[in-house]
């Protein structure tokens, strides 16, 4: 077992971890809580972590992607990743395949080389597809039990950190990363 700062991991998620050079992401229930507020006139809301900002930041700088496919359409979430440099932003996919192949194309990797985080049933593909899938803590059982991880923090609370760190963790980039949190 290897220690980390979110207790012990098996040595062969590490070794999965290693060769991480993208990170993909749902959105609601992951950068999210999964619920989304509604106002009286149309308007919609969603609450993101500023932890999750600095793990994409800090992703990033150490040379690792990060994208974001989800199945709404929300000029929120393409503010907030355009603010985080997320050169990845697929909305309105309902099968999330396209997306996902379209970014390991794009960046020419395979999909040994990408972890993927969700939290409900539309993930499932590639959580199972990814070379390394997540799951977020609250995420429904049945992506749970498919994940190679299922990360300590939940949806909208830390849970992308927590994957970006392990990331930096195994390929012993953890300490060489600072940035201001957004």
């Amino acid at each position: 077992m290897i220690s980390t700062w979110y207790g012990e991991i098996q040595p062969d998620l590490f070794q999965q971890l290693s060769q991480v050079r993208v990170l993909i992401c749902d959105v609601d229930g992951v950068f999210s809580d999964g619920r989304i507020y509604m106002g009286n006139h149309g308007e919609e809301l969603k609450a993101f972590h500023t932890r999750d900002g600095l793990g994409v930041k800090a992703l990033r700088s150490a040379g690792i992607e990060v994208g974001v496919i989800t199945g709404r359409s929300s000029n929120i979430v393409e503010t907030r990743m355009q603010a985080l440099g997320v050169p990845f932003i697929f909305q309105g996919q309902d099968d999330k395949h396209g997306a996902f192949n379209s970014i390991l194309e794009q960046l020419q990797l395979t999909p040994q080389q990408a972890a993927y985080i969700g939290d409900d049933n539309p993930d499932l593909p590639l959580i199972q597809l990814a070379g390394c899938g997540v799951a977020v803590f609250d995420a429904h059982p049945a992506v749970q039990m498919a994940a190679d991880y299922i990360t300590r923090n939940k949806g909208g609370f830390g849970a992308v950190r927590e994957i970006a760190d392990l990331i930096l963790l195994a390929q012993g980039k953890i300490h060489q990363v600072m940035e201001s949190s957004t």
